[in-house]
C-alpha cells in the first residue's frame, strides 16, 4: 500500500489542523493505520492510532484531548484532527499502516510509511 499524507502547514499557537492520509489499494478497510511524528534532533513518536473499523483507537498521553484519529474506508483515508495545537507539536507527521490487527504504538508495528507532511506551531 502507498500512503499520501498531506495537510500540514503554519499555525499559531491555540489553532487546528486537519492531516489527511490517502492510500492506494483495495485493501485499505483491512489495515490498522497510525500517525507518528518527528521534532528535528528527536526520535520518531507515537501520536494516534486506528484500527481497521475505526472502533479501536489509541493516543499518545501528549496528545490526548486535542487530536481525533478518525478513517473513511470508503475514501482509503485516514484522518488526524488536531486542535489546541502548542509549539511543541511542531514536527514532520508520518502517517503508516499495518496489516496487522493490533492497534500499535511503536514504528516497528507498521509496514507501509508515508512521506511526512511539516506541521509547524507559532507561539
Amino acid at each position: 500500500v502507498q500512503l499520501q499524507a498531506s495537510g500540514g502547514g503554519l499555525v499559531q499557537a491555540g489553532g487546528s489542523l486537519r492531516l489527511s492520509c490517502a492510500a492506494s489499494g483495495r485493501t485499505f478497510d483491512t489495515y490498522s493505520m497510525g500517525w507518528f511524528r518527528q521534532a528535528p534532533g528527536k526520535e520518531r513518536e507515537f501520536v494516534a492510532a486506528i484500527n481497521w473499523s475505526g472502533a479501536s483507537t489509541r493516543y499518545a498521553d501528549s496528545v490526548k484531548g486535542r487530536c481525533t484519529i478518525s478513517r473513511d474506508n470508503a475514501k482509503n483515508t485516514v484522518y488526524l484532527q488536531m486542535n489546541s495545537l502548542k509549539p511543541e507539536d511542531t514536527a514532520v507527521y508520518y502517517c503508516a499502516a499495518t496489516s496487522g490487527v493490533r492497534v500499535g504504538t511503536s514504528a516497528y508495528d507498521y509496514n507501509y510509511w508515508g512521506q511526512g507532511t511539516q506541521v509547524t506551531v507559532s507561539s
